[in-house]
């Protein structure tokens, strides 16, 4: 028997409507990149994206067309997103700091119809073929029109004279609306395409996993691009919750973030720790945090325990949240069990360390090397597979990687060890490629970077695994000084010993001025262990080699 209910399909442009017509008050807040800032309210948005909608139409832009974004955060981006996915287009944004291979291949791989690029980022179109026929847009006005491609078009002369609203087209729920590349860490980057249901429901479970963040009235910051899956979901979320989403350009220096939060009084910020280690140190010089910054989301790779705790000893919240471009990508909630709520400061900020909870709607489970589930008891160690409506089904057009990454019950393989606790409690030990296995046992680099990087004479920190012929690989630990003073290796064993057996220590460490990071900001373990392959263990040494 089935259920009396209407049925009505999930599209991404209801949001818009919904948030135009609930949240009138509430809207977008964006650094531009002319220099300026501009304000809009959410209906004001949704007549903007109606103008735009006739103009991808204008233009000859059609259902089912890739149409690309290489753009930094901001209102124009945003508005791509609502009126590309209206019309049934697919959103492909493309992160600019792939290398010039990478974003070619994306390119190719795509299709697009056209690309719509930010005034600063216009240079790089020299650096790749766009697809034949590919229209180019920058959004800009003609004022501030740069050299560009010729026949290339300004965004606000597209919108000029258009009406402002639009016949939004109706269509099945798995109607394709966002095309996201992952970064490329190995191999060529693969594709996850996102449906109008895939993108409503995270936003939806990404509300109800984070109701401490994601408040009504409140101002949120997402410092992690728009470009990198969806900024998290939050075009989608924050208008949804009923938040104004504060947009901060290209500029994601601490001292840029903290004068644009302090102004803006933003209440809740979004990002990866590398973003918020500079923040922290701008706190550190001034004294205080931004004025109403009072909650932090943390996630790309795991906070470490000294940062978690450094911000909430200001009085900031902080919640990790774990996922994956293939996730679209959220899938956990990293808050604080209620039955901690008055436990000790140490208890409280040992209980954030770790990824969090599943969100409703993912499923998690661990198998082992040979494929046998692993038990959630949060000491066994696995790989993690996790299925749910918004977890990829296959890579675009890549049937070998969907093969490779989807398994026999259709579950999609992460690459991550992690255990799982009784409670569902999720940690990431590491990336499967990143473990260090020693004498048959393994090692996690992620534990030992979070334990170190608390040391102070250290501002960042990254281990790898190096040969060596007795224990197949040991671990070295690379490092960015704080200051002039260096540690030495004692001086990390005395850190570590309180926490790790002997064995598990690092064998030799390496300075550095800065560690390689990938397009998305996470330290590149790939570059780190191509700079060091000439690299000979201590061991070696002492045998003349």
């Amino acid at each position: 028997m089935l259920g009396q209910m209407q049925h009505r399909p999930l599209r991404i442009l209801d949001i818009l409507t919904y948030a135009a017509e609930a949240f009138p008050e509430q809207g977008l807040v964006s650094v531009r990149d002319e220099g300026d800032i501009n304000r809009s309210t959410y209906p004001e948005t949704l007549a903007r994206v109606g103008q735009l909608a006739h103009a991808l139409d204008a233009m000859g832009l059609k259902p089912g067309d890739r149409i690309a974004t290489l753009a930094w955060n901001g209102y124009r981006h945003f508005e791509l997103y609502y009126a590309i996915a209206g019309i049934g287009g697919v959103c492909h944004t493309i992160n600019p700091r792939l290398p010039p291979d990478q974003m070619q291949y994306i390119l190719d791989h795509a299709q697009d119809s056209a690309i719509c690029v930010d005034i600063s980022l216009v240079p790089l179109l020299e650096k790749v073929t766009l697809p034949k026929g590919c229209r180019v847009i920058v959004l800009t006005d003609a004022d501030h029109m740069p050299d560009a491609p010729d026949g290339a078009l300004a965004y606000e002369d597209l919108l000029a004279d258009q009406p402002q609203t639009y016949d939004w087209p109706s269509f099945p729920e798995d109607t394709a609306a966002g095309l996201c590349y992952t970064s490329g860490t190995t191999g060529n980057p693969k594709g996850a395409l996102y449906s109008h249901r895939s993108t409503v429901l995270h936003a939806l479970l990404v509300i109800a996993g984070h109701p401490q963040s994601l408040r009504h009235g409140a101002r949120v910051l997402p410092v992690v691009p728009l470009f990198h899956v969806n900024a998290w979901g939050m075009p989608y979320t924050a208008p949804l919750a009923g938040m104004t989403m504060v947009m901060p350009g290209r500029h994601l220096d601490g001292a840029s973030l903290y004068d644009l939060m302090d102004a803006e009084q933003v209440f809740s910020a979004w990002g990866v720790p590398t973003v918020w280690a500079g923040l922290q140190q701008e706190i550190a010089k001034r004294g205080t945090p931004p004025d109403g910054f009072k909650d932090l989301v943390v996630g790309g790779s795991a906070a470490p325990r000294s940062m978690i705790a450094a911000f909430e000893e200001m009085g900031v919240n902080v919640n990790q949240a774990w996922g994956m471009t293939e996730m679209s990508p959220i899938g956990t909630r990293g808050i604080l069990p209620s039955r901690l709520a008055d436990a000790p400061f140490d208890e409280r900020v040992d209980a954030k360390v770790g990824a969090g909870r599943r969100l409703f709607g993912v499923e998690f489970k661990l198998k082992d090397d040979d494929g046998t589930l692993v038990p959630h008891d949060g000491e066994t160690p696995g790989e993690l597979f996790v299925r749910g409506s918004t977890v990829i089904s296959g890579y675009y057009q890549n049937d070998d990687a969907t093969s490779a990454a989807i398994d026999e019950d259709g579950w999609f393989g992460t690459g991550d060890v992690a255990t799982v606790d009784a409670n569902g409690r999720l940690i990431v030990r590491d990336r499967a490629k990143d473990l260090v296995k020693s004498g048959g046992e393994w090692i996690s680099s992620i534990d030992l970077e979070n334990a170190a990087i608390s040391h102070p004479m250290i501002d960042t920190c990254a281990v790898i695994a190096v040969p060596h012929p007795k224990w197949d690989e040991r671990p070295v630990l690379v490092v960015v000084p704080a200051g002039e003073e260096k540690p030495t290796l004692a001086d990390i064993h005395a850190h570590l010993e309180p926490h790790f057996a002997k064995w598990q220590m690092p064998d030799d460490i390496l300075f550095t001025d800065a560690l390689p990071l990938t397009a998305t900001a996470k330290v590149s373990k790939l570059t780190l262990r191509e700079q060091l392959s000439d690299y000979v263990h201590p061991d070696l040494r002492e045998d003349g080699a």
